[in-house]
């Protein structure tokens, strides 16, 4: 893979102009906005916009790149974010407040001390692992069969051998295990199946069967779990936050990595994906969904009134399944649950 620095400094935070942005004076600006703010280590793009406008997300529709700055489209720390009107319309703007130094190369990380356009350590280990595959995928897996050493599970740096790898050109794979189906909330359509991370694998020696080594564990492997090739194209941080082209209304399915209590950063899976219009870079509300109640005064026995919807906050799409899609809560005013709404903002 190969990028311009230029280009990549575009993707890295999306400070385009996107096909669904609004004219910028409908921009809603934060009551409590300062006139300046310097970036200090550890802001992330989403952070600083929220200190100037009501919806940060809608930064692009604002951004004035001063074509005599290097690269305006990444920010550094000591750099100083400023805000003005220019004939009655809204800008915010970038002075450089530090010297640095790019480097022409491709990387997946924040570009030389570049912050970020949301907190990566959140996702990182969500944009790659296969972790929504359809109907038949799993099935048709190598899968492992058994341990060296006569052990019954397998652990950090033990063989496993399995069938079957025939002149596969992929070396690196992640050992998965099949998980719940994750299903649309209104009809019950199985939409895709979760597949449990258990361990990645380094390919030793091919053939039925044949023989890998486990490391990087996090649940014991056992006989069954299937093997899935590590992609190599790992993505870069590019996002461009825009509301999505189409009209979406979809649910909250699932939370991932064990957490109950759904708040701000935490990962959410929703059942609807790239078919429904969603993309790395989506912007959805999230409705707190209205409880069914009895209503205990009409005198009718049994009769039920569903409360409203109330906004519970902001997620931002980063990774797309066919019909299912990661999102990640950047904003949250309320408890959120699974099965919460989600809609165009």
């Amino acid at each position: 893979m190969s990028m311009s620095s230029n280009k990549l400094a575009c993707l890295v935070f999306g400070l385009l102009i996107s096909w669904g942005a609004l004219a910028a004076d409908t921009v809603a600006v934060n009551p409590d906005h300062p006139d300046r703010y310097v970036v200090v280590r550890g802001d992330t793009l989403w952070d600083i916009a929220g200190r100037f406008l009501r919806d940060p997300w809608r930064w692009p529709d604002v951004w004035y790149v001063n074509p005599q700055i290097a690269n305006p489209h990444l920010i550094y720390p000591g750099d100083i974010i400023t805000m003005t009107y220019v004939n009655g319309q809204l800008r915010l703007g970038l002075e450089r407040g530090s010297t640095v130094k790019l480097s022409p190369r491709v990387r997946s990380t924040p570009l030389d001390g570049a912050i970020p356009a949301i907190p990566l350590d959140a996702i990182h280990q969500f944009l790659t692992r296969p972790y929504v595959l359809n109907e038949g995928e799993l099935d048709a897996a190598p899968y492992v069969v058994a341990f060296a050493e006569e052990h019954i599970l397998g652990s950090n740096d033990l063989k496993a051998y399995v069938r079957s790898i025939a002149n596969s050109d992929n070396t690196k794979f992640d050992v998965v295990r099949p998980g719940d189906a994750y299903k649309d909330a209104e009809t019950g359509e199985i939409l895709g199946y979760e597949a449990l991370y258990i361990s990645s694998s380094e390919l030793l020696d091919s053939g039925d069967p044949a023989t890998v080594l486990l490391s990087d564990m996090e649940l014991e492997s056992r006989k069954g779990d299937r093997l899935l090739p590590v992609t190599e194209d790992t993505p870069l941080n590019a996002f461009f936050p825009a509301a999505p082209r189409r009209e979406v209304n979809g649910s909250i399915i699932s939370v991932l990595n064990g957490v109950t209590q759904i708040g701000q950063y935490n990962v959410v899976v929703l059942d609807r994906g790239a078919r429904d219009g969603l993309e790395p870079g989506s912007v959805l509300t999230i409705d707190h969904r209205g409880e069914t109640i009895r209503d205990t005064v009409s005198g009718n026995p049994g009769e039920t009134v569903t409360l409203p919807d109330e906004p519970a906050g902001t997620l931002m799409v980063f990774r797309t399944f066919d019909r299912v899609s990661f999102g990640l809560v950047m904003d949250a005013t309320r408890a959120i649950h699974v099965r919460d709404r989600v809609h165009n903002p």
